[in-house]
């Protein structure tokens, strides 16, 4: 005579329950805040410190020495009501701009023909990739040289500069700025282009060339829209950089001739450490902060980029 045995309670799981995931071996279920820490620690110390710090000395007047003093908005109301702050600000807005509309087709252009299988692309790439390796300083130091108007190469070439004097007005100095950020730039943001357009899938191409399609409507209807997202994340490290642009201005330029190159990251070197007015340098630095986040999420905002999804989906 045999008798039923009851199953074992704990293999029993009750309906709507879930098994709670084991905090040994794997490690999963520690705390994600836990692994954030660092970087949270490290942002915190460098970036919302100091930022902190600037916002509190942009409402007091201090000369670097003693203790600074509280000014209310004295700093802001004049910074308002300053003919150069504002050109500063335009002056920012249109090398960012200019930036962007030449660096773009030249990196979407070298990034997809750095992305093929040409003879010598490996080499000649390596080759253009050299700029990105030196330091900002030196290529202003080295282009500076080149481009003196007594000793450089504009001297030597009347016929196309001049009197050779590019840092002597304003549209020449501007473009030599133009020239030499894209000159270092550029190789930074094909890189980006070369990755993504090695990412398409090569059955839509295929699929072009069975339809009809030359090389031309391939890269229009198939290359550019698949560098949809790159271009807008290659834009916003544009527009950041070129708001902040400053070595390049304090080499190259000056600021000059006169204040006609006096971008706002310059104009708040010359109020800190040449005037020695750190509360107005400091809401200049605030106002400079501001500006490139709202410009940054205007785009982001009008790009979608918030809302970015994979442009492989569906192959």
């Amino acid at each position: 005579m045999t008798t039923a045995t009851a199953p074992a309670v704990d293999s029993v799981e009750k309906p709507g329950t879930r098994r709670r995931p084991s905090r040994t071996g794997t490690g999963v279920g520690r705390p994600g805040f836990a692994w954030a820490a660092p970087a949270a620690l490290f942002f915190g110390l460098f970036a919302i410190v100091p930022l902190a710090l600037v916002l509190v000395l942009s409402f007091t007047r201090w000369n670097g020495l003693g203790s600074p003093e509280f000014a209310g908005l004295e700093n802001w109301s004049k910074l308002l009501d300053d003919p150069v702050m504002v050109k500063s600000l335009w002056l920012s807005l249109l090398l960012t701009v200019l930036g962007v509309l030449v660096q773009t087709p030249l990196s979407i252009l070298l990034g997809v023909w750095a992305a093929g299988h040409q003879r010598n692309r490996a080499v000649l790439s390596a080759i253009y990739f050299v700029p990105l390796l030196l330091s900002i300083t030196a290529v202003s130091v080295l282009w500076r040289a080149v481009l003196d108007p007594n000793f450089g190469v504009p001297s030597q070439a009347t016929w196309l500069f001049g009197d050779g004097n590019l840092f002597g007005v304003q549209a020449g100095a501007l473009g030599v700025l133009v020239f030499v950020s894209t000159w270092q730039f550029t190789p930074l943001h094909t890189l980006l282009y070369q990755g993504a357009a090695r990412a398409i899938p090569q059955v839509l191409y295929q699929a072009a060339q069975i339809d009809g399609a030359g090389r031309y409507r391939q890269f229009f209807h198939i290359t550019l829209p698949q560098l949809r997202n790159t271009v807008i994340t290659s834009t916003i490290l544009m527009v950041v950089g070129g708001l902040t642009t400053f070595d390049t201005v304090l080499i190259l330029t000056q600021g000059g001739p006169g204040t006609d190159t006096t971008n706002s990251a310059y104009y708040m070197y010359q109020k800190a450490f040449k005037s020695f007015d750190f509360g107005a340098a400091s809401a200049i630095a605030l106002l400079l902060v501001l500006v490139a986040t709202l410009v940054s999420l205007v785009m982001v905002r009008l790009s979608g980029y918030d809302k970015m999804r994979s442009t492989m989906e569906g192959v």
